[in-house]
This record gives structure tokens, sequence and C-alpha cells, in this order.
């Protein structure tokens, strides 16, 4: 099983960044798809989730700038981010999961900052 996430980086306060997640070894269009967050110091949090039938759901502090999107032909996550703010900084990880188990990916780093 593998999560590999890309797309991040650096970018200035009111840019954007999409993060794609490509997913191996397992049934992906099966999989509850998320993606989350941890900056320095603080929990990591949920961003945004995506169900095996569309559904979407985000924390407050994304809704309106952040969008996930799947597509299990290419069994590949993403996550659109616009209008990025300082506070957005953290490392991004994706997680795949179903009634039995839990997948991580090895995170990918997005830096908000003039």
């Amino acid at each position: 099983v593998q999560l590999v996430e890309s797309g991040g980086g650096m970018v200035q306060p009111g840019g954007s960044l999409r993060l794609s997640c490509a997913a191996s070894g397992f049934t992906f269009s099966g999989y509850h798809m998320s993606w989350y967050r941890q900056a320095p110091g603080k929990e990591r949090e949920l961003v945004a989730g995506i169900s095996t039938s569309g559904r979407t759901n985000y924390v407050d502090s994304v809704k309106g700038r952040f969008t996930i999107s799947r597509d299990n032909a290419k069994n590949t996550v993403y996550l659109e981010m616009n209008s990025l703010k300082p506070e957005d900084t953290a490392v991004y990880y994706c997680n795949a999961q179903d009634m039995w188990a839990s997948y991580w990916g090895q995170g990918t780093q997005v830096t908000v900052s003039s």
C-alpha cells in the first residue's frame, strides 16, 4: 500500500496550490479519502474528506477556499487550495480509510509566507 503526496511548496499569501495523492496497493474507489494537516506544535487536524460516493466535508477554516476531489480512474485524490493564508502552513497528509484499515502518506510541506 502506498499513498504518495505531491504539489506542496512555498507560496505567498493569497496564492494557490494543488496537492495530489496517488494511491496504490488497495481498491481506491472503496475508500473514504481525506486530507489532514499538522502545523508545528499543533495536533493533526482533518482539513477535508470525500466519501466513496463523492460527498465532501471541510473544516470551517478552509470552507470556500479549498476543494477536495477524487479521480477513481487515476487512483488519485486532490486538494485545490486557493486564497492561502499563513495559518495554512503545515505538513499536509493524505489518508485512506475503510471499515478495516487506515493508510497514511508521508506528507508534503505547504508554506504560506511573504
